[in-house]
């Protein structure tokens, strides 16, 4: 027997009551933690960090894992994923660290865990996809900006059905987006404007489709279009590719 609020319980009685329970849901339909701690956001900034200090003491991870297209088009396409997780100086990483930090929480608890997963990495390869259509051959682009641009999106996105007030979000969007476009016109740093929009769009659409899917369905409409965008970005690498065999040479 068990103790119990109410006296004691036999150990089939207190089984029963267990998977009696209805699991609660966030607002837009993960499960809700029992923890209010972001367990993912926090795993993703030690991911970030752990890659950054790697790179600090051996230049070769940093050669193997940027994104550089013609590497890419030759077969290395683990380099869209994993050159979000690199970053170019203390600067960079600190930045888009504070940013996932102060924008992952609140995400993370609306989404669930899963969900918030899903956004942040699709997001980040959205940004990397964009990257490898749009940007100079003899680029090697690196860092989290088009997840974290993913997750602005996102949070516009989830804060305007959730009837928040959404004008810092537009005020973070618009003054990075003008950072983006202006800083590489006043002076030498390069900014991967294809990685910010790309994940920006993506983090948005994906954000969409979490938040405005209808309750009967929603785990049908949000794991479907968790796949739909998996699918047509894997389209555009598979495109993109055949493109840039052709165009380097490659058999």
């Amino acid at each position: 027997m068990h103790s119990a609020s109410v006296g004691h319980q036999c150990p089939e009685c207190v089984g029963a009551s267990a998977q009696a329970v209805v699991p609660v849901r966030t607002p837009l339909g993960g499960r809700q933690q029992r923890s209010t701690v972001p367990i993912v956001t926090y795993a993703l900034i030690g991911i970030n960090v752990l890659m950054f200090v790697l790179q600090s003491v051996s230049s070769g991870v940093q050669r193997a894992l940027v994104l550089w297209s013609p590497a890419v088009a030759d077969g290395e396409l683990y380099r869209l994923l994993t050159s979000a997780f690199l970053h170019y100086g203390i600067t960079h990483i600190l930045f888009n660290m504070w940013a996932l930090y102060v924008v992952g929480p609140p995400l993370e608890m609306a989404l669930g865990k899963l969900r918030f997963g899903a956004l942040y990495l699709l997001s980040a390869l959205g940004g990397s996809v964009l990257v490898y259509l749009l940007s100079d051959l003899s680029a090697a682009t690196a860092g989290a900006s088009g997840a974290v641009f993913g997750l602005f999106g996102a949070m516009f996105v989830v804060g305007r059905k959730l009837n928040m007030d959404v004008r810092w979000v537009i005020g973070i969007i618009g003054l990075n987006l003008a950072f983006t476009f202006v800083i590489p016109l006043i002076s030498s740093q390069n900014i991967s404007w294809q990685g910010h929009v790309g994940g920006l769009v993506t983090g948005a659409a994906v954000a969409a489709a979490y938040a405005y899917a209808p309750r009967q369905r929603r785990d049908l409409v949000q794991a479907g279009a968790t796949v739909a965008v998996l699918v047509l970005l894997v389209a555009l690498v598979w495109w993109r590719t055949a493109e840039l065999r052709a165009m380097i040479g490659l058999s």
